[in-house]
């Protein structure tokens, strides 16, 4: 199956270089593969991957390991912020 994997702010440095720059890359993985699956093979440290978005629905923490992709998915990670 295939989805589109973002990174934003920090984590597009984890994309690979030609990635970058429109921070996506399109990913095929197996049929049945969980959103931990998707993000494992880019070493994002687990304290970096604050907000996970699959096609803008949340994914809260204890649901990344069994939260299932389906083809055409869109997932999208953000780090923690700070601001003032």
């Amino acid at each position: 199956m295939n989805i589109t994997f973002k990174l934003y702010a920090s984590l597009t440095q984890y994309l690979p270089a030609e990635n970058r720059y429109d921070n996506r890359v399109q990913l095929e993985l197996p049929e049945g593969s969980a959103v931990a699956q998707a993000i494992e093979p880019f070493g994002l440290p687990e304290k970096l991957v604050h907000l996970v978005l699959v096609n803008g629905t949340y994914v809260p923490p204890e649901q990344r390991l069994t939260h299932v992709l389906k083809e055409g998915d869109v997932l999208a990670i953000w780090p923690p912020i700070a601001g003032g």
